[in-house]
This record gives structure tokens, C-alpha cells and sequence, in this order.
């Protein structure tokens, strides 16, 4: 442990160190508040550096046309966690989302490493939910040639503490992946029945937006 010895306007400032038998001493310089808040430039950088500095972009991005992400009310209290996934009307149909009847619900869990991608649907649409205190890397884009959003590509995680349902229209590419080190687990709800003589089951390549898509990000 340090202490400091004076207060921040005197001069010198003293370092007292904590040693086995005794306490050591030493001046330090201070720093002063113009130093402080005087703001650095590029060329205040080393040389070695500068090149490979970049910028990190905190812009919004723009969402794939028909992608929802819809957050739910997750209650927590000193006992756990509830959430409620979905409310169907009279007819069927999803409240939050009126024109989505739900036609199967499905229950899937993945295991570490696990890397389901990609799928893609003429007819059916999908709306997905993880377990709160799990969570999964969602990946998605989008195929549909006449789409204003055509060959955009999305990339989040769901769950992670957090109550939300994903609604994926057709023709949108999707695909997960546990990167992590426990298994998570989704409840997904579409809009279409499995067929297995006639399935609307259609597979693109796992590194559709390169081999690096499903990696943990670094830096």
C-alpha cells in the first residue's frame, strides 16, 4: 500500500512505502492542473504507434429491414428472476408481434464451441429468446436481392442478463454461436410447422462472412 504525505499544492510532494522494518521516503514531481488538462495530439504519439492506431465507431448502425429486437420485462428480486416470453391473442398471434402466428415452439440448447449457421427460410420466420443468464453471438444477414438492406450484416449477443426477443424475417440469413463456457439455451417460436417431406430448411456455409465471424473480438 502508498501513502501520500501532503496535500495536492505543496511541493514537494512525499512517497512513503511501507517496508519490512521501516518506511521509505521519496520526492515525487507534481503534476500540475494545466498538465492535466492539456489535451495530447496524434504527434504526442511514439512513432512505433501511429500507424496502427484506429478509432473505434460508436455510430449506430443500421438495422436489417424487418429486424426486431424487442426487449421484455424481467422482474429480479432477492429470490431470482422472472420474464415473461410472449402473450398469444384469441387467434394466435403474438402480441408484440400482431401478424405472427405461432405455429411450433422449440426448445434448443448449445453446448461450448457450438456454431449453428447459416439458415435461411422462403416462408417461415422466426422469433427467438435466451435464457436471461445465459447468452449466445447472433449473426444475420440479409439475402434478399430487392431489399433496401440487401447484404447487410448484423452481429450481437443475446441474453447476457437481458430479457429480449429477436424476430427474423424471411430470406435473412441467421445463424449462433456459444463461444463461451457453458452451455446456453434459446426458446424459439415460428410461424410455420416443420415439414420434414417439403422443408423450408435451407443452409448457407458457417463462414459465410469469414472464417473470423464467430470469434471474440480483440482490442
Amino acid at each position: 500500500m502508498l501513502f501520500y504525505a501532503g496535500c495536492l499544492s505543496e511541493q514537494p510532494r512525499v512517497l512513503l512505502i511501507p517496508g519490512p522494518d521501516r518506511l521509505i521516503a521519496t520526492h515525487m514531481n507534481t503534476i500540475s492542473s494545466n498538465d492535466m488538462l492539456k489535451p495530447l495530439t496524434k504527434d504526442a504519439i511514439g512513432k512505433d504507434y501511429v500507424s496502427d492506431l484506429s478509432v473505434q465507431d460508436y455510430a449506430k448502425k443500421t438495422p436489417i429491414e424487418g429486424v426486431q429486437l424487442i426487449n421484455l420485462n424481467m422482474f429480479v428480486d432477492d429470490g431470482g428472476q422472472l420474464a415473461e416470453i410472449v402473450r398469444l391473442d384469441d387467434s394466435g398471434n403474438l402480441q408484440i408481434l400482431p401478424n405472427f402466428k405461432v405455429k411450433q415452439s422449440t426448445f434448443s440448447q448449445m453446448l461450448p464451441g457450438t456454431i449453428k449457421a447459416f439458415h435461411l427460410h422462403y416462408n417461415q420466420e422466426d422469433v427467438w429468446f435466451v435464457i436471461p443468464t445465459d447468452r449466445v453471438l447472433v449473426g444475420l444477414f440479409d439475402a434478399r436481392k430487392d431489399s433496401p438492406t440487401y447484404n447487410k450484416t448484423m452481429r450481437f449477443v443475446l441474453g447476457a442478463g437481458r430479457a429480449q426477443a429477436l424476430y427474423i424475417p424471411r430470406g435473412v440469413a441467421h445463424g449462433l454461436a456459444n463461444v463461451w463456457q457453458k452451455p446456453a439455451s434459446m426458446i424459439y417460436f415460428v410461424n410455420q410447422c416443420f415439414n420434414p417431406d417439403e422443408p423450408d430448411e435451407h443452409r448457407l456455409p458457417w463462414n459465410a462472412l469469414g472464417d473470423d465471424f464467430w470469434e471474440i473480438k480483440k482490442g
